[in-house]
């Protein structure tokens, strides 16, 4: 059964275009969305319940005690128990010392309930916001390709970073907080109604209802300024995190005075936003000390004209006292709590919402995984069907600007299709298809019949995408590594490789040596982005991942060309080798080395303009002679100038 946070667009399905994004929910919604996370560990929460209700129970009961000894003190009080007077001091000796106890029992009992809450609850609290922050990552993994190339990373891991954040922050303030706080004025309210007349529990009724109207009136109208200054936060810190990204680039244009500029706009209008959420806040907390000073005169003034007249004794405007006193203490943070609750709502509602981005590309309902047959007796010897064959594909990333038109070629099962052509063509768009990072058709137009692609028979749509990943391995032309060791990123083609694995793979991408050579060997760390590897380095090792991984079918997009002449030369033998008896996509600019292809395609504009072998396409004399005619010019030139 697919989750809520996997819903598939059928606009999207079915014709390849981005799907919209979902919108905010309520705060009810999100609370909805967050219980099923909580209600797994329900022992657990009802446990803490019962915890939360003995503490307030014992925390009520301790202005109860505290009223008790005050009158027990009291030689008023004693003669109003019966006692004669010889007998009052006696009584002052002897009464408090079982009060005394039980007062001090009951405020280690509220501590140790309210720890054993906190203790209970941990589970369930750190649980759920581990589940829901894995989901939130293994979705966005989900997501298309076209939802991380729009993406801003330092604004998204920010929102993500604050939903986790948000769920630690909402459990501990309303269940820690804001419920027991209810629990308890319940309790006080019922109290002071059975106990004193009816005044009092309206005049605690009316301040309560004031002060909560306004802190939600004026916390209200202050989230707009919190939420502005969050989202100042998130573009400061994507700016922070893009810049320093592209280090290089910044360190290439002499541009750092320019990013600290457009670091210091953000961080100014940060500061703006938070002048004006710390002056409301200021406004809020006068407001509220205002309702609670006279709620609190009010009710002390009752008490000591119930004293005068006789009907209340000292210890029960003691109580009363202790009362008010417990209600606002917890009141006093009513708007702090009311504001990041709402906050941490608006925070998890965004990792929710994130989690709901609908999948451009998703596995049908049903997708079996990817199989390959053996080839016909007499076809193959014994191989199995790996071919690959794109039948009549056209594509767009936008409904304007069309990609691909009606593409139509096959690779068959062991051979080598190369595809060249000028940038812009399309070439790695192929590529892109075949892994199914998008689907083939024209966005938002379903009336062009996009074609398909199919792997061993078997259109890529109709079985799983992680089968399909499974069997391809690619060379990218731009490789990006983990900001970690040189033999993590080599495992990473098949992880869970043994070192000696590791090693074969480098010595067959010629890295190995260079690698040996460097103080810390296979630990050798490559930096942010392999940053600390040369272009041509980074492609070694991105070759040696490739061929650790050892797929049926090989991509190689561009795979040596940031590699000098001489290992460009070595490392294309080693692909060839590898290139045996696998599919093999080649995409390259360098013809040099396509010579060897059993098809060539040349693409301009998104068509197959020729196709043949190398030989083949020589003698027709068309766009491929040019293309060759003028790389070996420039070759000849180089090799002049060099004095090779």
């Amino acid at each position: 059964m697919r989750r809520s946070g996997e819903r598939i667009s059928s606009a999207a399905l079915h014709t390849g275009m981005a799907p919209e994004p979902p919108r905010a929910h309520t705060d009810w919604v999100t609370l909805q969305r967050l219980f099923p996370y909580l209600w797994e560990y329900k022992w657990r929460v009802m446990a803490a319940l019962g915890f939360m209700v003995i503490a307030k129970l014992a925390n009520v009961g301790v202005p109860l005690l505290l009223k008790n000894l005050v009158d027990a003190m009291s030689p008023t009080g004693g003669r109003a128990a019966g006692f004669q007077p010889g007998e009052v001091a006696t009584t002052v000796l002897a009464v408090p010392v079982g009060l005394l106890l039980a007062y001090g029992l009951l405020r280690l009992s509220t501590t140790l309930f309210t720890e054993l809450r906190e203790l209970v609850f941990a589970k369930a609290t750190q649980g759920a916001a581990r589940r829901i922050a894995l989901e939130t990552f293994q979705h966005l993994h989900a997501l298309s390709l076209r939802f991380h190339l729009e993406r801003q990373t330092g604004g998204m891991t920010r929102d993500i970073e604050r939903g986790v954040r948000g769920i630690e922050s909402l459990i501990s303030y309303s269940l820690y907080s804001i419920v027991p706080t209810l629990i308890e004025v319940a309790l006080v309210l019922g109290i002071l109604a059975v106990k004193f007349d009816a005044w009092f529990a309206w005049i605690t009724i009316a301040a309560l209802v004031l002060y909560i109207f306004f802190t939600i009136t004026v916390t209200e109208w202050r989230t707009k300024f919190r939420r502005e200054a969050n989202e100042f936060d998130s573009a400061a810190h994507t700016k922070a995190v893009d810049s320093l990204l592209n280090y290089e680039t910044v360190k290439y244009f002499n541009n750092e005075g320019f990013e600290a500029g457009r670091y210091d706009e953000s961080l100014e209008k940060l500061r703006r936003a938070r002048l004006k959420s710390q002056t409301t806040l200021s406004l809020l907390n006068t407001g509220q000390q205002m309702i609670i000073a006279v709620g609190l005169v009010a009710m002390l003034w009752r008490a000591t004209e119930g004293v005068v007249a006789g009907r209340m004794t000292l210890g029960d405007l003691v109580m009363v006292n202790a009362f008010m006193i417990q209600l606002y203490i917890p009141l006093n943070f009513l708007g702090v709590l009311y504001r990041e609750i709402k906050q941490s709502l608006t925070d998890l509602d965004k990792m929710f919402v994130l989690m709901e981005r609908e999948r451009e590309v998703a596995d049908k309902p049903g997708a079996q995984p990817l199989v390959f047959h053996p080839l016909g007796a007499g076809k193959g010897n014994g191989q199995i069907d790996t071919s690959v064959r794109f039948e009549n594909v056209s594509f767009a990333y936008e409904r304007a600007r069309p990609i691909l038109h009606h593409v139509s070629f096959a690779i068959p099962a062991g051979k080598t299709v190369a595809v060249v052509g000028p940038s812009g063509s399309g070439k790695s768009t192929l590529a892109r298809l075949l892994y199914r990072f998008y689907d083939v058709g024209i966005p938002g137009d379903p009336s062009v019949y996009g074609g398909r692609i199919t792997i061993a028979g078997q259109d890529i749509r109709e079985v799983t995408q992680a089968s399909v990943r499974q069997a391809i391995g690619i060379v990218p032309q731009d490789t990006v590594l983990f900001n970690d060791t040189v033999e993590y990123n080599i495992a990473y083609g098949k992880p869970g490789a043994s070192r000696a694995e590791v090693e074969e793979a480098a010595r067959a991408a010629r890295i190995h040596s260079f690698i040996e050579s460097t103080p810390k060997g296979y630990q050798t760390m490559v930096g942010e982005r392999g940053l600390k590897l040369s272009g041509g380095e980074k492609q070694r090792v991105a070759i040696a991942r490739t061929l650790l991984k050892n797929p049926p079918i090989m991509i190689f997009d561009e795979a040596t060309s940031a590699l000098d002449s001489a290992n460009e030369r070595a490392i294309q033998a080693e692909l060839k080798g590898v290139a045996q008896h696998k599919t093999t996509l080649l995409i390259a600019h360098r013809l040099s080395t396509v010579v060897d292809a059993h098809e060539i395609l040349v693409m301009e504009a998104g068509r197959i303009i020729e196709r043949g072998s190398h030989p083949e396409l020589l003698t027709r004399s068309g766009r491929y002679a040019e293309m060759w005619a003028l790389q070996q010019q420039s070759t000849e030139q180089f090799e002049e100038v060099m004095g090779m």
